[in-house]
């Protein structure tokens, strides 16, 4: 079975078991899935979403946070990891967007890379579930998942990401992306699939006896 083999079982296979796919980061509108995105580093989608909560119905625009300042947004996401480098993070992209860009979140992967604390991946995530771009947000989930069911060699996140977008058509990035995580939280665990007893895992590796390593992102 080849790659291309692969990608057609995975797709049918996350089709079936997640034909919808809601955005797992609860937001108010885009410049607050941008800030949710950030945050998410190193932490859980739960974690940001009980955090943010007690945030967004109050301060939801970047002009609201360049006013809290740096030491009231520590306390506000006190929770979250690493939380004074993404409360600099947060001000500091605030205080862009209201001084560059008229308080809008901006439509191009290169602007949003620009701004403070953007990498490629939030700049992926907000272009694909915020404006809806064709976009494919590779975390270190992905990563893992991607080798597992033989879709990439696992050099790195980049090159994962090469992988998937030339093995799947481009309309149907936005909603892989998030049925593969999906996946791999409920039923392709790291440490409890280990490659070998999942659905996309047997299907694809039917003879596959011993866990499979994968490389790190």
């Amino acid at each position: 079975m080849n790659e291309e083999q692969r990608a057609k079982i995975v797709l049918k296979i996350l089709n079936k078991t997640y034909p919808k796919t809601p955005i797992p980061l609860k937001h108010r509108n885009i410049f607050t899935l941008l800030i949710s995105v950030l945050l998410s580093a190193q932490c859980t989608d739960v974690n940001v979403n009980s955090v943010t909560k007690n945030i967004y119905p109050k301060y939801n625009r970047p002009e609201h946070f360049v006013k809290l300042g740096r030491k009231k947004i520590e306390k506000l996401i006190r929770s979250i990891g690493i939380f004074r480098i993404k409360a600099k993070s947060v001000y500091n992209l605030s205080k862009t967007l209201v001084e560059k860009y008229n308080s809008k979140v901006p439509k191009t992967f290169e602007e949003l890379e620009q701004l403070p604390g953007v990498g490629h991946k939030t700049a992926s995530v907000v272009m694909s579930q915020g404006f809806g771009y064709p976009a494919f947000p590779i975390d270190t989930h992905i990563h893992r998942l991607a080798q597992r069911w033989g879709l990439t060699n696992g050099k790195n996140v980049i090159q994962t990401e090469e992988d998937l977008k030339r093995l799947f058509p481009k309309k149907y990035w936005n909603k892989l992306h998030l049925q593969i995580i999906y996946y791999g939280r409920q039923y392709c665990k790291a440490r409890e699939c280990y490659g070998i007893s999942c659905k996309i895992c047997t299907t694809c590796y039917p003879k596959r006896k011993k866990p499979i390593k994968t490389k790190k992102a």
